[in-house]
């Protein structure tokens, strides 16, 4: 049985990132409101709610579902699969940079991978309606491997060769996977990765990269 007290605290006793695991909670509480609604699984239903559309944000500028699509989910296990490496992964990102960054790398790498998408989208006249938040964990993954990288390969358990194969494999599964928003993958590694350049590198000496 799961100890509550994991979920808080990890194996090293230290508390888990508390801006991550606010953004995890957040999205369980809107993925249950949506359910109590109606179902989300219906496309209908969900860009009612503020899903992404090309043509509602290029044509109708309703740019905000940039952001709101990245707190929807289709179905729990949609959810599951996004929830569980961002309550990891997005822990060690927010301890090695900080609340502040961390925030900026997952939103903004949320909000561009959504607008890849959306652009690629419209000019393939697409009518696919878009949620998760999958473009913003690709961020989390493209963020940690450029620290990896800055920090000669390791922070921690993790290492820049076990990363590289995650972002691979799971590039590698969306690709060949159907009904899978990979522009949105891409574009959130990617705008990770470049974020992580801006705001998150740290001196390599002195101040540990897990201090706030």
């Amino acid at each position: 049985m799961l100890d509550c007290r994991e979920l808080l605290y990890r194996p090293d006793g230290k508390r888990r990132a508390f801006t991550n695991t606010l953004i995890v909670g957040l999205n369980i509480l809107v993925f249950a409101v949506l359910e109590l609604m109606g179902d989300t699984n219906d496309p209908e239903f969900m860009y009612h709610w503020g899903a992404n559309y090309p043509a509602a944000v290029i044509e109708g500028k309703e740019y905000y579902r940039l952001f709101t699509s990245m707190f929807m989910h289709f179905g729990m296990t949609h959810l599951v699969n996004n929830m569980l490496p961002l309550f990891f992964l997005g822990d060690n990102l927010e301890r090695a940079v900080g609340k502040v960054r961390y925030l900026i790398i997952y939103l903004g790498s949320g909000v561009f991978g959504g607008l890849l998408s959306v652009y690629i989208g419209y000019g393939e006249n697409s009518h696919a309606v878009g949620a998760g938040a999958s473009g913003a964990i690709f961020g989390v993954f493209g963020a940690l491997f450029f620290l990896l990288l800055y920090h000669r390969g390791r922070l921690e358990d993790l290492t820049a060769r076990r990363m590289g194969i995650c972002i691979a494999l799971t590039l590698y599964s969306g690709f060949t996977s159907t009904g899978v928003d990979n522009f949105a993958h891409v574009g959130g590694l990617i705008s990770g990765f470049l974020l992580a350049m801006i705001v998150g590198r740290r001196k390599r000496k002195g101040k540990s990269p897990y201090e706030d």
